[in-house]
């Protein structure tokens, strides 16, 4: 999770809303992905989108079995999809998004019986600084 909140800090520093990813396979860092999508103008440069785009590409390969996703804040419905479609293995994500998020909160995506597949999931890891990166973000914004 710690390369994971970096990468959310260097978001932060870009303007970007401070969210990292990071994709690890047999303890290695396959991919590192932050938030991009005012960098990019890309509105599905999520930091999820990014990272498994990212280890798609490093591992030649669509399926990501035996990956864990590290992501600073539960992932919205598009990633949460990517991540069902990826076959990722085991979610673990910091901070819960009771507004956004589509994991724990909304519509569940990993619940739902059109689902292919469910990756393990586990919650709260890092959360408290990962929602003080997120408050800190907004209240500077909202100032």
């Amino acid at each position: 999770m710690r390369v994971a909140l970096d990468q959310a800090r260097e978001a932060a520093l870009a303007g970007e809303v401070p969210v990292g990813a990071v994709i690890v396979r047999g303890g290695e860092v396959i991919a590192a992905a932050r938030n991009r999508m005012r960098t990019d103008g890309d509105p599905t440069a999520h930091a999820e989108m990014a990272a498994i785009r990212a280890a798609g590409q490093a591992l030649g390969s669509s399926r990501l079995d035996g990956c864990d996703l590290w992501v600073t804040l539960e992932p919205c419905a598009m990633c949460a999809g990517g991540i069902a479609l990826s076959r990722i293995s085991r979610l673990y994500f910091a901070a819960a998004d009771p507004k956004g998020g589509a994991v724990l909160n909304g519509p569940r995506l990993f619940r739902q019986p059109t689902c292919h597949h469910a990756p393990e999931v586990y919650s709260g890891i890092g959360e408290a600084e990962a929602a003080e990166m997120l408050r800190e973000f907004f209240k500077e914004r909202r100032s």
